[in-house]
């Protein structure tokens, strides 16, 4: 399974940079480095890295609660392993985009994280179960649609308060891709959706 070997990817390599610096920044997303230096690599290889412990278990274990269900879900949509490879990856491309033009000139700038893939995977199930139960806070289960709203709005609020550390825009961006990507690769799905929300 794809999900097993991403996880395992990322935490061999967080592991790593938890004591090396050195590795911690050359892989770790920083703006101004992609622009000026044209090192583009680093739109995916800050998703394998992260911050501590704590950060990595968080987003590994919401990407293994969802990512299982979604890389089955998009071998039955036909779209296989590309497909699913296209949501994780494309996701974390995608919720970079913002921060790379806002912060290309900051040299400060550093961000890390697969914060953005993971957010991708979670809105894609969403898509195909909105009214699935979903834990906030990984204790009050509330229906998918709901924690959508309150996590798009919550997002947006946080980032504009910039007084953390956490890049709640790539959580955002990389929800909002999750959202539309399965119905760009199968535009039906948005009829689907739709379907389901009513009760």
């Amino acid at each position: 399974m794809i999900t097993y070997l991403i996880i395992g990817i990322t935490a061999v390599l967080s592991f790593q940079c938890f004591s090396n610096r050195a590795w911690f920044m050359r892989l770790a997303f920083i703006p101004f480095r992609v622009v000026r230096d044209k090192e583009w690599y680093r739109l995916i290889s800050h998703g394998f890295i992260h911050a501590d412990m704590m950060h990595l278990l968080v987003n590994m274990f919401t990407f293994w609660s969802f990512g299982l269900y979604m890389e089955r879900t998009f071998e039955w949509m036909g779209s296989g392993k590309w497909g699913f490879l296209g949501l994780y990856f494309g996701g974390m491309i995608f919720a970079s985009v913002y921060d790379l033009i806002k912060q290309r000139d900051n040299s400060l700038y550093v961000s890390i994280g697969a914060s953005g893939a993971v957010s991708a995977v979670l809105f894609s199930s969403i898509i195909f179960d909105p009214w699935g139960k979903i834990l906030l806070f990984a204790i009050v289960p509330i229906p998918g649609i709901v924690f959508a709203l309150l996590y798009l709005l919550y997002c947006q609020y946080m980032a504009r308060q910039a007084n953390d550390h956490i890049n709640h825009n790539a959580h955002f961006y990389g929800a909002l891709y999750g959202f539309v990507y399965p119905i760009l690769l199968q535009p039906s799905l948005l009829q689907h959706f739709i379907s389901n929300l009513k009760l």
